[in-house]
């Protein structure tokens, strides 16, 4: 069911061109731009909107699938007016919605547009927003987590046609009663990174996201053809915690990651029937869960317990920032983890010598296939 939301009623006051939406998690971001748009569409014929992330894989998992939702639950769509392959809604009055990513060059600078949305504007560079922002007659809409400041504060908000309006998750009231407890309860943990967090997320104010543990990555197509192994991490999670399986491939001395699985609620038949293509696959997962690794041999995958030992974690940390890390673009969550992942700090604000313990799933998954297969070198582990 759709619900308007104060999130929505707050992005239509907006009376500038060049809207800046700066808000918390699940402060109905995203869920409050497309629905208007929807309706400028329906209203307007022929008018022209672009939305556009920084990788068509984070598209399809974010805004293009919110949009098809809002457009069903609102009983406006129409299967033969969506293009799978041009990933283009057309509406009967000419008006058009299409979806493409910041890493398409020829779409930055090629057709003109009405409408610009740039979601989760944060994650493109300044470049991309302006060779699509000189190329939009209208409307323009940025959306964003606020884990720092960035362009949206220091190049377009001082612009005479910018506004800025800052979201929070009490804004969104179709929000489940779940997922506002689970955010409420970071203002009570204690530490920086909770203090850091609660401020970005919960409040929808600017923070200083610092002490990343990892900058050795960057985004790729597709995994390599030539390898020199490929192994599975797997990091077992249920309830609240995915489960991570996470492909792992060396290729000339290189690491390739690409997301298998990471999902909630899988019991170990969910894991072996994910994994059943490659089950003869070297597989390397947690061992604090020897229950399922059990169940998982005896349905016939090849899976071995991750070592481990004192300030494992450290070092394992250690190794994997001693080399190269290519990540999928479709790999949303890693891409995620990889930007959230960073140093616990004391009391004190200094940082220490240990990760928080947050978006590490995939980070763990990961960790026990390079500490398995990678030596202190950065060589093959014959095993």
């Amino acid at each position: 069911m759709f619900l308007r939301t104060t999130a929505i009623n707050k992005i239509i006051a907006l009376t500038k061109r060049k809207k800046i939406v700066q808000g918390g998690t699940s402060a109905g971001k995203t869920y409050g731009i497309l629905p208007i748009l929807i309706d400028k569409a329906l209203k307007t014929p022929r008018l022209e909107i672009s939305v556009v992330s920084e990788s068509i894989p984070h598209l399809r998992r974010g805004a293009m699938k919110d949009c098809l939702k809002i457009l069903q639950d609102t009983k406006r769509f129409t299967d033969s007016l969506w293009n799978r392959s041009l990933l283009t809604y057309t509406f009967h009055n000419g008006s058009y919605i299409e979806f493409f990513s910041a890493d398409q060059e020829g779409r930055l600078r090629g057709a003109r547009r009405n409408i610009l949305y740039i979601n989760e504007a944060n994650n493109i560079p300044f470049d991309a927003y302006h060779q699509l922002a000189i190329r939009t007659s209208k409307d323009i809409y940025l959306d964003f987590n606020p884990t720092s400041q960035f362009w949206a504060h220091n190049e377009v908000l001082p612009e005479p046609d910018s506004e800025l309006i800052i979201l929070s998750y009490k804004d969104n009231e179709a929000l489940p009663k779940t997922i506002k407890e689970d955010i409420e309860a970071a203002q009570f943990k204690e530490g920086a990174y909770w203090a850091n967090w609660w401020k970005v997320y919960g409040l929808g104010e600017v923070g200083s996201l610092q002490g990343v543990v990892f900058e050795n990555w960057d985004q790729v197509d597709t995994m390599p053809t030539g390898r020199k192994w490929t192994a599975y991490g797997i990091d077992f999670g249920f309830s609240a915690d995915p489960t991570a399986i996470i492909e792992v491939a060396m290729s000339d001395g290189e690491i390739y990651l690409n997301e298998h699985t990471y999902e909630t609620g899988l019991t170990s038949n969910d894991i072996s029937e994910r994994v059943h293509a490659v089950k003869r696959s070297e597989m390397i997962a947690d061992s604090a869960d020897p229950k399922t690794i059990e169940e998982l041999r005896r349905r016939g995958c090849n899976v071995r317990p991750c070592v481990k030992g004192p300030d494992s974690i450290r070092s394992g940390i250690d190794l994997m920032q001693t080399l190269k890390l290519h990540v999928t673009k479709r790999s949303t969550n890693i891409i995620k983890e990889f930007r959230g992942y960073v140093w616990a700090k004391d009391r004190a604000g200094d940082t220490t010598k240990k990760p928080v313990d947050n978006f590490n799933h995939a980070m763990d998954a990961i960790r026990y296939v390079i500490s398995g297969k990678v030596n202190s070198t950065g060589k093959y582990n014959i095993r």
